[in-house]
């Protein structure tokens, strides 16, 4: 019979898929099973209708489902990674919709066993000439150059050079 997991360290998950998830892999890394990775889906991010109403709630979900995770994982997040990102960017103005359309550049976050804190990127900004084609945020730096560190930190460089060959990283201090 199985028993329901309990977080540690005062954790609460919420009842959304996400954070269930999220609950299944702290459960994974403590049990010290050898997990090396594992992945989430977190859909609904494809805002073209009503943004102003979905990212917020979204956000919420997001900050608190990774608040809980951290928390516990208590010491096993010294060597644990989370990289949050997205397939595609955002345009900086609304369209007809109340939405955003699909852009270049975005945001992803490295949080975790061995991230420095802070922002490494340098930031374009979101006016005139920091602005690509009709409204699409700059891409300041390839999403490869954020994983080549934390791959390096598990140990995994190779896994960056199968993944994608050709590729030579010019890693971010993340």
């Amino acid at each position: 019979r199985a028993t329901a997991y309990r977080p540690e360290h005062g954790a609460a998950y919420g009842s959304d898929e996400f954070s269930r998830g999220l609950a299944q892999i702290a459960q994974l890394v403590k049990a010290r099973v050898g997990l090396r990775g594992a992945t989430i889906d977190f859909p609904g991010w494809d805002s073209h209708f009503f943004q102003g109403a979905q990212i917020g709630p979204m956000m919420r979900t997001l900050g608190a489902g990774l608040s809980a995770f951290a928390a516990d994982l208590g010491a096993a997040l010294a060597t644990t990674s989370v990289v949050v990102m997205s397939e595609f960017g955002r345009r900086v103005y609304e369209n007809s919709s109340l939405g955003t359309d699909h852009g270049r550049g975005g945001v992803m976050f490295v949080l975790g066993g061995g991230t420095p804190g802070g922002m490494h990127c340098r930031w374009p900004g979101l006016e005139g000439a920091s602005l690509e084609g009709p409204g699409d945020v700059l891409v300041v730096h390839d999403y490869r150059d954020a994983l080549a560190p934390v791959l390096a930190r598990m140990g995994a460089v190779g896994a960056l050079a199968s993944a994608f060959p050709a590729f030579t990283p010019s890693p971010l201090p993340v």
